[in-house]
């Protein structure tokens, strides 16, 4: 196996092609096709798509009767097919076709000097600039059947699947333009059959506003279907006696656009990307109405028809053609990650504010650290006040510090909760800490410099302790601060410490979503000027627990490993259960040049890393480890708190339920399996 290959890793790469048509001249339709497949193929290439009847052009009207038009596309599909036979791509192009007494409009599937079969187009335009009806037959009703072109009997019907034996999950199914337009489409019964590669020959000549619908409708067939549409448009060549025509190419999955290629190009045009099979099969796993949907159609979906054919696919290193985002919970697009966090925070609002109405009003309890999760939950609790119509002055926030605190992230804790007019009070914890150790007898207590695992318990005991005890004392309920990388870490104190509350705004929220959601904060004018000057500040201090004393700040993410990769790897592991060994490929695609593709708005230039394998390998055995092994039983007791992404949530009553005395023992067994020694140093 080469770790290295894409099609070791679940992902199968498509084309969306198009190019200059030559109208009624179907040998020079045959060799533009084969051009295209043989770059295709150069490119490792499984599928790719061409334009709608684009063997004889598609406006060429009555052009479609005649026979020596016809004959000259029979003679074409045989050119296609004999030159597709060293090629890797499956080709699926269109060409009209004779079958008893009428012309159908077909995809025809060719891999390897063979066809596999032909899928008529299912429905006809026959409304305003299309009279499609006049030449064409409709292809709906020819489920089952077959089809005699180029010398052999094909399969012929709409209800073709086309399944790759040896690319698990890469199974195809071609459809005709208009049949997307349509409400229940040829590809969706087909998806429901198992397709997951839904493909679409077009002619469809361009108006304004056209282009859009098609991705509308492209989109929608990709989410609905959890599956990969790819559609290919006619382009320049076509005749423009009435119309125009504009080349569109893209490549959906799972509503998610992967590639497109500019519109109205002068020549050859691809629009490639890398389709995860993966995906689409875990995402069909998870909702079970998807299967649910096809066993009410049984009837039609259990009766496609299976083609089988072999890709051979390469094992070399093609690269990945797709976006990985580095932080999958943080877009980098700007608009959608401001919609985002909008959208979060008002969650996170709506819930606290929803709980407490609930439950009498109660005030609020918080402990402020200075540190990025207590100052997101501070303020999501001072939003909820405001729009419950109370005062702030009803959270009770305290700054509790400890051996270790810092005087800088103790004075930012002042500042939010003076800023935010919140009743604000410090409780130091040490002479406390100091009688327990003393009564544990630790060695600390004697004057020892442990610190222990112990000695860092006490601490984080402690506080959660007195916060109990003070919302008990003055009519309040402890609102939690810990995210879900924590928790899927384990990196909290069970119990008596920061893995319990009453409410946990943040239990729904990556650590690498808390910076971008402070930013939102300040750009869009949720507070005053003094409050957004400390909430910058506090952007700017690094992360920690600040529990053990000594010169060198005490780093969380020197110790645990970088939370931009666990929450990657927490991302790919919650949403779509791949293997570690498919992460770290994608990690490595997104994480090892700090200078190529898109960071996050907003970003610090500073902290742009880079990882290497090894680096991303040693962090995903951490993960496998604490997350499959260890710390299941603090999240089976986590409390209450809003799911917040679609990326999931870590819930034992919600997303995630796991038992808590697992083995990760398959994950890792997962990663041994690869033979790579840049890891095993």
């Amino acid at each position: 196996m080469n770790f290295w290959s894409l099609y070791q890793h679940g992902f199968a790469r498509v084309a969306a092609c198009t190019g200059h048509a030559a109208i009624a001249d179907p040998p020079a339709n045959a060799e533009a096709v084969l051009r295209q497949a043989r770059r295709c193929a150069e490119d490792g290439v499984a599928v790719a798509v061409f334009p709608e009847l684009c063997l004889s052009g598609y406006s060429i009207e009555d052009l479609l009767l005649q026979d020596a038009l016809l004959d000259d596309v029979e003679a074409a599909l045989r050119t296609v097919v004999a030159g597709s036979a060293d090629l890797l791509p499956v080709l699926v192009l269109g060409a009209p076709l004779r079958h008893r007494h009428r012309i159908y409009n077909c995809a025809v599937v060719v891999h390897r000097g063979r066809i596999l079969g032909i899928a008529p187009k299912s429905y006809l335009p026959n409304y305003r600039e299309f009279y499609e009806k006049r030449q064409i037959a409709a292809g709906d009703d020819e489920r089952g059947g077959t089809i005699r072109v180029a010398g052999a009997e094909v399969p012929f019907g709409p209800d073709l699947l086309f399944t790759a034996e040896d690319i698990p999950g890469l199974v195809v199914h071609a459809e005709v333009c208009e049949d997307m337009w349509v409400p229940v489409p040829p590809s969706a019964e087909a998806a429901l059959a198992g397709a997951t590669v839904l493909v679409n020959l077009s002619g469809s000549p361009i108006t304004v506003g056209r282009a859009e619908d098609r991705r509308l409708l492209c989109r929608s067939a990709s989410a609905r279907c959890l599956a990969a549409y790819v559609y290919a448009a006619a382009g320049q060549g076509e005749s423009t006696t009435d119309l125009s025509w504009d080349g569109q190419t893209m490549i959906y999955e799972s509503g998610t656009l992967l590639a497109e290629t500019d519109r109205f190009p002068a020549g050859d045009q691809c629009a490639v990307a890398d389709v995860d099979l993966d995906q689409l099969r875990q995402s069909r796993h998870r909702m079970g109405t998807f299967d649910d949907n096809r066993r009410t159609l049984s009837e039609r979906t259990g009766a496609f028809r299976e083609v089988l054919f072999r890709l051979d696919p390469p094992t070399i290193d093609l690269g990945l053609r797709r976006r990985v985002e580095r932080f999958p919970f943080v877009p980098s697009d700007p608009a959608r990650l401001a919609q985002d966090c909008y959208e979060a925070y008002n969650i996170q609002v709506a819930g606290l504010q929803q709980r407490m109405a609930s439950i009498g009003s109660p005030k609020i309890v918080i402990g402020v650290s200075g540190g990025l999760d207590s100052t997101h939950a501070l303020i999501v609790a001072a939003r909820a006040m405001d729009r419950a119509g109370r005062p702030r002055s009803d959270i009770l926030a305290f700054t509790l510090p400890g051996f270790a605190t810092g005087e800088h992230t103790k004075g930012n804790a002042h500042k939010l909760m003076r800023s935010l007019g919140v009743t604000a009070a410090e409780l130091d914890i040490t002479p406390t800490a100091r009688l327990m150790l003393k009564e544990m007898g630790h060695p600390f207590s004697s004057g020892e410099p442990v610190y222990d695992i112990t000695f860092e318990n006490v601490q984080a005991g402690l506080r959660t302790d007195y916060l109990f005890r003070l919302a008990n004392q003055r009519g309040g309920i402890v609102l939690g601060t810990g995210d879900l990388s924590e928790l899927a870490l384990g990196w909290c104190t069970y119990g008596v410490g920061d893995q319990m509350s009453h409410y946990n705004v943040n239990a729904g929220v990556p650590k690498t979503l808390i910076q971008h959601l402070i930013r939102w904060v300040i750009s869009s004018g949720q507070f005053d000027e003094d409050t957004n000057e400390t909430l910058a500040a506090i952007l700017d201090t690094e992360i920690s627990p600040e529990l053990v004393p000594g010169e060198e700040l005490q780093s969380t993410e020197s110790k645990i490993g970088p939370y931009a990769l666990h929450d990657f790897t927490l991302f790919h592991v919650l949403r779509y259960g791949f293997r570690p060994s498919k992460i770290a490929f994608l990690a490595w695609h997104a994480w090892h040049d700090a200078e190529a593709g898109a960071w996050p708005p907003g970003f610090p230039e500073g902290e742009r890393m880079a990882y290497d394998l090894p680096e991303i390998w040693h962090w995903l055995e951490y993960f496998c480890q604490r997350f499959f092994a260890f710390a299941q039983f603090k999240r089976s007791a986590m409390p209450n708190g809003p799911k917040v992404l679609a990326g999931g949530s870590l819930s034992p009553r919600g997303d995630w339920r796991a038992p808590s005395d697992s083995s990760a023992a398959a994950w890792l067994r997962d990663l041994a399996r690869w033979d790579l020694p840049e890891v095993k140093k």
